[in-house]
């Protein structure tokens, strides 16, 4: 209420010379027009100077009808940050209105739970906020109705405190509940605003942010207060109830303190509260409440709002008047006045200065645009990283909720057998508790005879008129006695587990002091017939008897006073027991109720397990789906490259075919294992995923690089081994089709692959070179041989050509000669060329092998280098094979169809035959 004196008197007073219409018409504009800009759409915190005027109002009015009368028609279920300013402002009239507001309020009890209601059905992050908000609004207004000694602000002396909690234990208790459920809703409201918002602090300086922590400035002065009445009521509490009987309140207090001063930390750590409140410090520990001289050490946190500056009254037109053109627009009059007289003298301007003045206007304008821009973008990032912080803090919370629904679980279940073993505890006291009965009963019984044994005695008091001393002094005896009987029967209101063993023992023991004073009566009765005769004898004692016999009438009176307060405490006795069955039965009752309740709270907890089992069961499989998804991609993707006319061009060799054949079959047997572990546990795929992946990579792998190798393989094994892959592909896609579906999960048979890739791998083998056969040994021995022979097969072939070039010149004349000398001719200088060619690279293959190379020895050179000596000795063998085929087809040979046909027919017949070598094989060839 601080707030309220820096508000005009204007607002309150009524202005002279108007009518009391005029005055209420005017005050509902004004409260129209603070309500109207107090709680509406934009994303900003709520002005205090309208809420301020809300307030005064309320104030003015006694009440807060003009209010509702505004509020009802807001629409409130069309936008969840008008609702979050609405209840800002109901919580502030509340706290600071008239008292009469809290009945007003709630009158609209109903509406406030619909919005509420509405909200929290919604999945937006404001309307969250809504529905802990009028729950808290709710609680509030119901505390405060109940109890109307606590004001709407909660400020009250401890005097008031001490008054309102009284005397009667069970209304502190209750009193106590109550405000624990009221800083309950508190908490949980700021709880809620800081998981929405970014843990930078930067956030509070942002409209949106501001919006959402203006409220909780309320919220610091509600629990300031709560927080120092639950500690002085739990104070009272124990002083007057058992330690642990309290448990469950100091339990409730330890986890509220701590989540309290969390609060007030991370706000007094935002610069948004700096100016605006100052919250205090709450101790490192909560207060120790088993020790009452803690009481002193307790200090009461005081929240403190520091002054605000006046802030300008905006002039309220409740009539329009233009008193300029709005902004933004061009200035008419002033434009037809420069048109009709001409600019004033010295303001005459230039078109560039105006073009420049326009520009510039042109480029704050941008440059305005581009800082909205930038923080609205800001704003986004703000609100995006606010998401992910929530998101991820609510994972953590269902993690420990889990954590802490399987400790629950298990306290639960400890808790269950307690209560078994207290309810068979309490079925063996109800036993033992009739048989006392059964005891009492008895004693009860041996009560009577023993009274009317007493009245017997009674009755034998006349005649004991000449009772010597003796008798007087076991009269005194006997009395003890009672009195020790009393004293007995005093202890079983007390205790009535030791009455009933001790009323036992002491009724053996006056059934034993019975049958003594029977026996003592007798005695005296033979001793009172020796006395009566005695009596005749001595008649001179008569006057003493008589004395003696008003002796005796006293005690007679005395016994029987004692015979009716031992009635009297029999009675109680009696009563004690009927009460301590009534507490009993009802212990019983609670006992069963709890039971009940902890049942269907271990049934609650056993349906949430089953629903999180069931969950990480989906989100498994949804895991394993996706996988294999990717992995059917993965394959499709190889497939298609079988056919893709793109994919000709790439070659590939056997020898790395064979190494992803193999790879792809011990990822198959890693599969078949992650497959049977996860059928026998559905909870956790991660080994079936993994083996999945690397089985989809290796095998599409095997199938691209088989059909790379196709293309370089003769044209039956390029066909198998293409099959092959198709084959593989099918059966692999197949698998993972049936990976996919829970239906056909456990029919999958990773097995089914293993059969085409073994076929891949055959294949591959096959297609190796066979060169590789000969041993590493004979490489070298093989290159040299070769290449002299190869250097044979030249110099017999220039020598042959030149035999064949004097043979034509006396052959042959003319045009042909000449022809045939410029073929011969030519085939000299290919002869020549390749002579010098094979010279070359064998004087280039021995500076090689001689360079070392890393080797040792020329014969280690070529062992180590296989392949490239392989690809060498089969350029030799073709060029050998080369050479002695030109010759065959060199005109004038004998074996040409180049000379004449009788030539051609002398030569067929004379000539020798000689078989032409063989070309070597492809495979021979170098790679």
């Amino acid at each position: 209420m601080n707030s309220i004196k820096s508000v005009p008197a204007r607002v309150l007073s009524r202005r002279p010379g108007h009518s009391l219409e005029a005055e209420r018409e005017q005050f509902d504009k004004t409260q129209a027009i603070s309500i109207s800009k107090a709680i509406n759409t934009q994303e900003a915190p709520v002005k205090e100077k309208h809420a301020r005027r809300i307030i005064l109002g309320t104030h003015h009015e006694k009440g807060a009808f003009t209010f509702w009368s505004y509020a009802i028609g807001l629409p409130l279920p069309s936008s969840s940050i008008l609702s979050w300013k609405f209840c800002h402002v109901l919580h502030k009239v509340l706290r600071d209105g008239h008292p009469n507001v809290l009945q007003d309020c709630q009158r609209h009890r109903s509406n406030i739970r619909e919005i509420g209601d509405l909200w929290g059905h919604l999945h937006d992050r404001y309307g969250q906020l809504v529905n802990v908000y009028t729950k808290l609004l709710l609680t509030k207004i119901s505390f405060h109705l109940k109890h109307p000694q606590f004001p709407a602000g909660l400020e009250v002396t401890d005097e008031v405190l001490e008054k309102t909690a009284g005397t009667d234990v069970n209304n502190i208790f209750q009193l106590t509940v109550e405000m624990f459920d009221y800083m309950d809703c508190e908490l949980r409201l700021s709880e809620s605003v800081f998981r929405q918002l970014n843990t930078a602090i930067a956030v509070s300086q942002m409209s949106s942010g501001q919006c959402r922590l203006a409220p909780l400035i309320q919220v610091i002065q509600d629990c300031s207060h709560l927080y120092h009445y639950t500690v002085k009521l739990l104070f009272k509490l124990h002083a007057c109830l058992p330690a642990d009987t309290l448990q469950g309140h100091r339990d409730r207090f330890h986890e509220q303190f701590h989540s309290l001063r969390n609060f007030f930390r991370r706000a007094s750590d935002m610069l948004y509260f700096k100016r605006l409140i100052q919250i205090p410090r709450l101790p490192e520990g909560p207060p120790n409440f088993l020790r009452a001289s803690a009481l002193a050490e307790h200090i009461k946190p005081v929240v403190v709002i520091p002054e605000e500056a006046p802030e300008d009254e905006e002039p309220e037109n409740l009539i329009e008047i233009s008193m300029g053109p709005p902004a933004g627009e061009p200035a008419v009059v002033a434009d037809l006045f420069d048109q009709t007289f001409g600019p004033p003298n010295g303001s005459l301007k230039d078109d560039r200065d105006v073009q420049i003045e326009s520009l510039k206007r042109e480029v704050e304008m941008l440059r305005g645009e581009l800082e909205k821009i930038k923080l609205e973008a800001q704003r986004y990032v703000s609100q995006l990283k606010g998401q992910v912080n929530a998101l991820e803090a609510e994972l953590e919370e269902q993690r420990k909720q889990k954590q802490k629904a399987l400790v629950d679980n298990e306290q639960l279940r400890h808790e269950l057998a307690q209560l078994r073993a207290a309810q068979r505890e309490g079925e063996r006291n109800q036993g033992l508790r009739e048989e006392a009965e059964k005891k009492a009963s008895t004693i009860e019984a041996r009560y009577h005879k023993l009274k009317e044994k007493h009245s017997e005695l009674i009755g034998t008091h006349a005649e004991l008129l000449r009772k010597n001393a003796d008798t007087a002094k076991q009269l005194t005896v006997t009395q003890q006695s009672q009195e020790e009987v009393a004293r007995v029967k005093e202890q079983l209101a007390f205790q009535m587990e030791q009455v009933k063993r001790e009323s036992e023992m002491k009724l053996e023991e006056q059934s034993d002091l019975l049958e003594k004073l029977k026996e003592e009566l007798e005695a005296k009765a033979r001793e009172l017939v020796r006395a009566q005769e005695a009596l005749t004898r001595t008649e001179q004692s008569g006057s003493e008897l008589s004395s003696r016999l008003d002796a005796l009438s006293a005690e007679k009176a005395a016994l029987s006073s004692v015979v009716r307060q031992r009635d009297a405490d029999l009675q109680a006795a009696q009563g004690l027991a009927r009460e301590k069955e009534a507490a009993l039965s009802r212990e019983q009752q609670r006992s069963a109720q709890e039971t009940a309740q902890l049942r269907g709270q271990l049934a609650d907890k056993e349906s949430q397990e089953q629903e999180l089992q069931r969950r990480l069961l989906d989100e498994q499989f949804a895991v394993l789906r996706g996988t294999a998804a990717e992995a059917e991609r993965i394959l499709q993707d190889a497939v298609a490259k079988l056919d893709d006319p793109l994919h000709l061009r790439c070659t590939s060799s056997p020898d790395y075919l064979v190494s992803r054949a193999q790879a792809a079959l011990d990822a198959v047997s890693a599969l078949e294992k992650g497959h049977a572990q996860y059928l026998v546990s559905r909870s956790d795929a991660s080994v079936l995923v993994a083996a999945l992946t690397q089985f989809s990579y290796l095998a599409a792998d095997t199938i691209v690089n088989g059909s790379a190798t196709s293309h370089l393989a003769p044209t039956d094994p390029a066909d198998r081994l293409v099959d092959t892959c198709r084959e593989c592909g099918a059966r692999a896609l197949e698998l993972l089709g049936q990976l996919q579906e829970q239906q056909t999960l456990h029919q999958a048979q990773p097995s089914l692959v293993r059969r085409p890739l073994q076929g891949i791998l055959q294949l591959g083998q096959e297609l190796k070179p066979k060169s590789l056969d000969v041993r590493q040994e004979e490489l070298g021995a093989m290159v040299d041989k070769e290449m002299a022979a190869t250097s044979t097969a030249i110099e017999d072939a220039v020598r042959r050509i030149e035999d064949m070039m004097n043979q034509a010149r006396h052959a042959s004349s003319g045009v042909k000669l000449e022809v045939n000398e410029r073929i011969l001719n030519s085939c000299t200088d290919l002869m020549k060329a390749i002579r010098l060619l094979v010279t070359t690279s064998t004087s280039l293959q021995k500076e090689i092998v001689e360079s070392g190379r890393g080797a040792a020895t020329q014969q280690e050179f070529y062992a180590k280098n296989s392949r490239w000596t392989e690809g060498l000795i089969s350029a030799s063998k073709a060029v050998g094979w080369g050479a002695t085929q030109l010759v065959y087809v060199t005109p004038g040979s004998r074996r040409t169809g180049w000379c004449s046909t009788r030539a051609s027919t002398k030569s067929s017949s004379s000539a020798p035959t000689r078989s032409r070598p063989a070309r070597p094989s492809s495979w021979q060839l170098p790679r």
